[in-house]
């Protein structure tokens, strides 16, 4: 008797167990992101490499692909337009119960200056597109300027460029208002969008 009643509650808890897990998937909708980073576009810069990741709120998570990744370094030719050219992959799966802080890719570019130090030479970000299909975007790339002479000298005489400590910085609205940046190039990428359940939340997907 003892060991039918243990099984009986075995399973009506496991029965529990994968009823709450259904209703917990249903209770979601999805994202998946597909794409790549084809070029940049830097004048007077060459050996360049490329690195994204991704900035999103606390309700999303990465259930599938890789969240951040990194490209071979590029030499520019005149057969791509001096452009470096990185065709670095995207493919990432985003799950969320709440729309906000949508994600955003954030782009790094880096290569070597004068005295060979690796140093940033463009941060950037783009929200990812919210309606399904093919979606092109020309991201601008920014570096940090120094904050007064003295900081732009030891710049210059160190080769040290300001950076971020981390890139992510660059898709958030708080304080960025207090940092001064320059341009230095563009970056294009390409993203295939694919939406799922957001009709079942009340969100239209046109």
């Amino acid at each position: 008797m003892d060991s039918e009643k243990e099984s009986k509650t075995y399973r009506e808890v496991k029965k529990e167990t994968s009823h709450d897990t259904i209703v917990s998937s249903s209770s979601s909708f999805y994202l998946s992101v597909k794409g790549q980073i084809i070029n940049g576009l830097f004048p007077g810069r060459d050996n360049l490499y490329c690195k994204y990741c991704f900035y999103y709120g606390d309700d999303w998570q990465v259930i599938s692909g890789q969240e951040e990744n990194c490209s071979q370094i590029a030499l520019k030719t005149s057969d791509s337009g001096f452009r470096s050219i990185w065709n670095l992959p995207i493919d990432v799966t985003f799950r969320s119960s709440n729309p906000f802080k949508w994600p955003s890719l954030v782009v790094s570019v880096y290569g070597s200056d004068f005295f060979g130090n690796d140093v940033v030479h463009g941060y950037g970000a783009a929200h990812v597109p919210s309606i399904s299909g093919h979606h092109e975007r020309q991201i601008a790339a920014f570096v940090p300027k120094s904050s007064s002479l003295l900081n732009a000298f030891q710049t210059w005489f160190t080769g040290k460029r300001a950076e971020f400590l981390d890139s992510r910085i660059v898709a958030q609205g708080n304080d960025r208002s207090i940092v001064r940046v320059s341009t230095q190039g563009m970056v294009k990428v390409e993203m295939d969008i694919i939406l799922k359940d957001f009709h079942k939340h009340g969100y239209k997907n046109k």
